[in-house]
């Protein structure tokens, strides 16, 4: 958590960005406005996460998720946000 707001990071290197993460970056923006929660939520990418064979990936606090995928994506952000 950074200033009392959840933090999600993901991993924008090539390989996760290969694997899909510009449409999951889109859809997290997308989850955060029509929840409300862009006041308590600091979304940002990182470079890589070095573990390129499990991407995409991201971390939300202190867990890591991998294999994430577009169609996967709102149901970790509903159990981890709301």
């Amino acid at each position: 958590m950074s200033n009392g707001r959840v933090e999600i990071v993901i991993c924008l290197g090539s390989s996760c960005f290969a694997r899909g993460n510009k449409n999951i970056v889109q859809e997290i923006k997308k989850f955060l406005e029509e929840n409300n929660l862009m006041h308590k939520v600091t979304f940002r990418g990182k470079h890589c996460f070095g573990k390129c064979e499990n991407g995409p990936s991201l971390t939300i606090g202190e867990k890591k998720f991998e294999l994430v995928t577009l169609g996967s994506i709102r149901e970790v952000l509903e159990n981890e946000l709301l």
